[in-house]
């Protein structure tokens, strides 16, 4: 797959899959309504932290569905059923979500986690790989809402070239096949480029399946 981004044509890593515009602005809105009740309700946002250092990442977060990816000091990365701080189920997976999950895979099955990460001025995510799943051959569904990101996606090694894409509101990219084992991360957020998020910054949300189909 190739993507023109301003002078350059970037070859991608096949299957990743980029779908500008996805969700249009009503749907936009739904989508950050529906984050909005979460957080003030049984999904509030919290910080996580680095294994091993304990320093804090540059995003809070929190989680819709039957797992919740987590990360602390002692634990390290890691699914949990209910949320750190509350102690409580994580919120139900949005109809939305699900829909849009088997609209743009050919997974079989729906995700079991959707990975909510707030944005917020200079912040950033270093360049990884999801590998905290057990099906690793299941797909990740990014949504991007609110203020613009630079992205960025290598190879399956860390180091060496890569190519990076703006994502803008309501675009959904897609890493499948030989991109789901690439290294990729946000290295420059477009602060206050949207007014979608109440109180600025960006909105990312990774849907993820965790477990083997049974």
């Amino acid at each position: 797959m190739t993507i023109n981004y301003c002078t350059e044509v970037m070859k991608l890593p096949d299957g990743f899959a980029y779908k500008p515009e996805y969700f249009d602005r009503a749907q936009q809105q739904k989508l950050i309504d529906t984050v909005t009740r979460a957080a003030r309700g049984d999904g509030p946002f919290f910080q996580s932290t680095m294994p091993r250092t304990g320093q804090p990442m540059s995003v809070v977060g929190t989680n819709f569905g039957p797992l919740g990816w987590v990360s602390d000091k002692d634990g390290g990365y890691r699914y949990e059923l209910t949320h750190p701080k509350t102690g409580k189920p994580w919120p139900k997976m949005p109809e939305i979500l699900l829909e849009t999950w088997f609209a743009v895979t050919d997974y079989p099955v729906p995700p079991e986690a959707c990975l909510v990460n707030w944005y917020r001025e200079g912040s950033k995510m270093g360049m990884h790989v999801d590998r905290d799943e057990h099906d690793v051959n299941a797909p990740v569904v990014s949504i991007s809402l609110g203020d613009p990101a630079r992205f960025r996606i290598g190879g399956p090694k860390r180091g060496g070239k890569t190519h990076s894409l703006k994502l803008s509101s309501g675009d959904v990219v897609v890493l499948g096949g030989e991109a789901r084992r690439c290294f990729h991360g946000v290295d420059k957020i477009f602060y206050g480029g949207s007014k979608l998020v109440p109180k600025g910054g960006r909105i990312n949300l990774t849907m993820r399946r965790v477990n083997f189909p049974e």
